[in-house]
């Protein structure tokens, strides 16, 4: 079973080598005993299908997290390792890592066509489960291309398409699967209106939004949707390896306290953490940020207290993270203890707490997993008496520290990636889609990223509250969807 699984994905990344502009080239077999023909040939081949589709999906989201996690003020690539331009950033249509998100995105819609139109064709056993699981990743590739892209291709050498577009499809692809969604389970459910939610916010349909978040709530209250990674068989999730056991990606310092959200527990080495693509806490945000629009401060007030309890009710984890050397640094030094206060800017107050100490005599540090944060009922309050872009820009903070190493920030701070130069040479209609977006209040030069610390008062004051940032240019077309 498990030589299927691995020749069914070489067979998955074959087939991509058809899509759009062929950003994938085709590849040779490594097994002479497998290709196209012998492969559709098979008995019950579309299990395997379906757990090679799985299994690409969670490394390309893997993918997704660590490159534009980079991107974000959430972390900064302090070693060689992965991008070294993302953290400016600098998003060139040329770049070989904007080329292989690109590609990544497609490779899940053209495997997904194929084992929609020829396996299940071929497999007379394929379940209805199965063409769902199908779906659902195709929809995803669309969501991929809608949240992070000016603009994709969404079929093959098609034209490309304009990132609402892309959400739209994806929007008219995700609703048809709500009815065999009910058939898996409740969780099911509530991820799947949660994703539907998801996309009108993005595009701004409060009245959508807020319909589908209400829906996912009433599913279930407490719900995460992972995708799934298997370390013994070397399915890694690629984040991991940049943020547990290594000093590569350093967190800004006012998100210490979070990270790494992905670990091995101890016990388990070779374990790999699920990435959540949908949970709970999400339709919450959706819901406090639509009644702020709204200027309805005390009703956004309370929602947000009362995701304060589904986060507060997250689990955590004690793991060993004494080699996460915070304080060696190959081009920043990082703070590595919980002396230090942190303040969000030159303009904020010192706040303890937000870093944890960690080293060889001190190993042990306590992590939320699925969602933590670092606000409360009085900063709530606190936040809301000063008015509707204060508690904007404290749902900010929560949306930052509960999405962390998700892939999440870059869409909230309305960065996005260009079509890359590959499609723009073969493909006429990529002309336009070649500049990335990149808003003109982000700080350039790695200026979200920076602070000054002070070793002799364990302090650390961040250059850039880019919560605050975005709560001050909601007016604009790039942020805050929902007052526009």
């Amino acid at each position: 079973m498990k030589k299927i699984f691995f020749l069914s994905i070489l067979f998955v990344i074959m087939v991509a080598g058809i899509q759009a502009c062929d950003l994938i080239e085709p590849r040779e077999i490594i097994s002479p005993n497998v290709d196209e023909e012998s492969f559709l040939g098979g008995n019950l081949i579309m299990n395997p299908w379906v757990n090679g589709m799985q299994r690409d999906f969670a490394t390309t989201m893997g993918t997704f997290v660590e490159l534009t996690e980079i991107i974000s003020d959430n972390y900064f690539n302090d070693y060689t390792q992965s991008s070294k331009v993302f953290d400016r950033p600098l998003l060139d249509y040329n770049d070989i890592d904007v080329t292989n998100l690109q590609r990544l995105a497609a490779k899940l819609r053209e495997s997904a066509d194929y084992g929609i139109y020829q396996v299940a064709v071929i497999d007379e056993t394929t379940t209805e489960e199965q063409l769902y699981h199908l779906k659902f990743i195709r929809a995803f590739s669309f969501l991929m291309g809608g949240e992070y892209f000016t603009g994709l291709p969404m079929e093959v050498r098609g034209k490309v398409e304009e990132w609402q577009t892309n959400l739209n499809v994806a929007i008219n692809e995700f609703k048809p699967l709500l009815p065999v969604a009910a058939q898996i389970g409740a969780t099911e459910v509530a991820a799947l209106n949660t994703i539907i939610a998801r996309a009108y916010y993005r595009l701004g349909d409060k009245t959508n939004a807020v319909s589908y978040a209400n829906a996912a709530l009433a599913g279930s209250t407490d719900f995460v949707r992972y995708v799934e990674f298997d370390g013994t068989n070397n399915v890694s999730n690629s984040m991991q390896n940049y943020i547990f056991g290594n000093p590569w990606f350093q967190p800004l310092p006012r998100l210490d306290f979070l990270d790494p959200k992905y670990f091995a527990p101890i016990g388990s080495p070779r374990e790999h953490r699920p990435i959540a693509i949908a949970k709970a806490e999400e339709p919450y945000l959706i819901l406090a940020e639509a009644l702020l629009a709204d200027h309805d401060i005390t009703a956004a007030a309370a929602t947000l207290k009362t995701l304060l309890q589904l986060v507060s009710s997250r689990p955590t984890l004690t793991i060993n993270n004494g080699t996460q050397t915070r304080g060696v640094g190959l081009f920043v030094l990082y703070p590595n203890s919980a002396e230090y206060r942190v303040a969000a800017s030159a303009a904020d107050p010192l706040r303890s707490g937000l870093v944890l100490t960690r080293n060889a005599d001190e190993p042990l540090v306590t992590i939320p997993y699925i969602s933590g944060t670092s606000v409360d009922d009085v900063m709530i309050d606190n936040f809301a008496a000063q008015g509707e872009d204060k508690l904007l820009e404290l749902l900010y903070l929560m949306r930052q520290e509960i999405f962390i190493a998700e892939a999440r920030r870059i869409c909230d701070l309305g960065i996005r990636l260009p079509v890359c130069f590959r499609e723009f040479t073969v493909n006429p209609t990529a002309e336009g889609f070649t500049e990335a977006q990149i808003p003109p209040f982000i700080p350039l030069d790695q200026k979200m990223d920076s602070f000054i610390m002070d070793q002799i008062n364990k302090t650390i004051v961040i250059e850039y509250n880019m919560n605050r940032v975005i709560a001050q240019n909601k007016q604009t077309q790039y942020v805050v969807p929902f007052v526009k």
